[in-house]
């Protein structure tokens, strides 16, 4: 049995407080007057921040307006939203490794993979986090449907009012689908249908533990389970990251963006997996796993990577070279006023897997593994900041904020927590499972 050391447990509170902290004065920091709002941009148009400083180029291309009241207005939303987005940025990516992680352990299952059997709890451990990391998001969402912020634009009732000065005619024809109502019956369907799929599982896991030898009752339970949930994963997740993310930016739309944010999720799921199974092979737990075994999750790591990498450029080519209009404004935005971090998101979530991972002997070496983990992670980090920042945020954005770590690091310490208490609290070996022996003996 895993024990959840003092360290590791007083680092994980410690990240929390940190964290905490930042978020705090990310929001007490936020201007909550239009004077305020000029007062802030004035001061970072002296040349402290090269984001908003961007903010320059645009306002000489719209200088007329850029001192209306209604410009005025939406630079404090932009502003009030700087905190809530960071925040946002934490409460979605360490919801979707656990939702990558909990898509592969379903993957396995119906596979009937035998080489990944040893590393179940492991998987099991990290989507405890699951039910905590997405009734947050949830309740983020109610939030921002009460417009405690600015967020998600589409949710302001004056654009599809024909009769407001700012009615939006694009965003009227979508009122259909993206209204508050069945935007929050969505969420709570996919949460919901993902919330139990992870609680089934743990508990058949459980039981075929306890189960008789050659009782494959609770098994092939498990199998069922995991090809329905595959199908409702495949669904739900593509309309999860419309809803989620690319509702942001509402007049923008691309056929890739799900199975965009599914390789990002994936990958830093299994980038997870490996770095959490490293660290208890280091304690001396883990046995059965071998290098071959980390290899494999390494192999993932570089195969996904690429995949991401696909994906990222199809959409990004297809757009840049047809050159619409109502298309390539997404690119252009992040061109003009996110270019640093865009441009250096692609280099940590391609260039660097490629080259330390390529080769299959780096692949055994497990601190080696961590390295590339952690370069993965913290690339896919700044993909999904760029996902949501520059629609909710726009040239106002400030990446190495106190509220963009703090967010971070709150986040990291909280599923810390919940993963490491998971692993206490299962044996790390399963039981029971027709392949275990395959596993056990694994060689690459």
């Amino acid at each position: 049995m895993y024990q959840f050391s003092s360290k590791l447990k007083t680092a994980a509170f410690a990240l929390m407080i940190i964290g905490a902290l930042g978020i705090g004065w990310g929001f007490l920091s936020a201007p909550s007057t239009v004077e305020e709002a000029k007062e802030i941009v004035a001061h970072s148009n002296d040349g402290h921040h090269g984001g908003v400083g961007s903010a320059d180029a645009h306002a000489d291309s719209h200088a007329d307006e850029h001192h209306d009241a209604s410009h005025d207005v939406h630079t404090l939303h932009q502003l009030q939203n700087r905190p809530w987005s960071a925040v946002y940025v934490g409460i979605f990516f360490f919801m979707m490794i656990a939702l990558g992680v909990l898509a592969f352990y379903a993957i396995q299952h119906v596979a009937q993979a035998g080489w990944s059997i040893v590393l179940f709890r492991v998987m099991e451990g990290i989507t405890a986090y699951l039910p905590i990391g997405a009734v947050i998001l949830f309740a983020f969402l109610v939030l921002s449907s009460l417009h405690m912020n600015h967020v998600f634009a589409w949710m302001d009732p004056a654009l599809v009012d024909p009769d407001s000065p700012t009615f939006d005619h694009l965003l009227y024809d979508k009122k259909g689908y993206l209204n508050v109502p069945f935007f929050l019956i969505r969420s709570a369907i996919y949460i919901a249908g993902w919330v139990w799929y992870r609680h089934y599982t743990k508990k058949q896991s459980l039981k075929l533990d306890a189960a008789a030898e050659g009782d494959l009752t609770h098994y092939k339970k498990t199998f069922r389970a995991s090809a329905i949930f595959l199908v409702f994963f495949l669904v739900s997740e593509s309309m999860m990251s419309w809803d989620w993310l690319m509702s942001i930016d509402h007049h923008w739309f691309s056929t890739l963006y799900g199975w965009y944010v599914f390789a990002g999720m994936f990958v830093c799921g299994i980038t997870t997996i490996a770095m959490i199974t490293i660290y208890l092979k280091s304690k001396g737990l883990l046995e059965y796993v071998n290098d071959s075994h980390i290899h494999d999750l390494a192999k993932f790591m570089f195969g996904f990577s690429v995949f991401w990498t696909y994906l990222w450029f199809s959409q990004f080519m297809l757009i840049w070279y047809a050159d619409i209009p109502e298309e390539v404004t997404y690119y252009v935005q992040r061109f003009e006023e996110v270019k640093v971090p865009f441009l250096t998101m692609v280099a940590m979530n391609f260039a660097f897997p490629v080259l330390l991972l390529m080769n299959s002997d780096y692949k055994r070496l497990p601190w080696f593994v961590v390295m590339g983990g952690i370069v993965i992670l913290l690339g896919h980090y700044i993909d999904v900041y760029l996902l949501i920042t520059p629609g909710s945020v726009g040239a106002q954005w400030k990446f190495l904020s106190v509220e963009v770590i703090g967010s971070m690091l709150f986040f990291l310490g909280l599923f810390i927590f919940v993963v490491f208490t998971a692993l206490s609290k299962s044996p790390l070996k399963v039981k029971g499972n027709p392949f275990m022996k395959e596993s056990e003996n694994y060689h690459y």
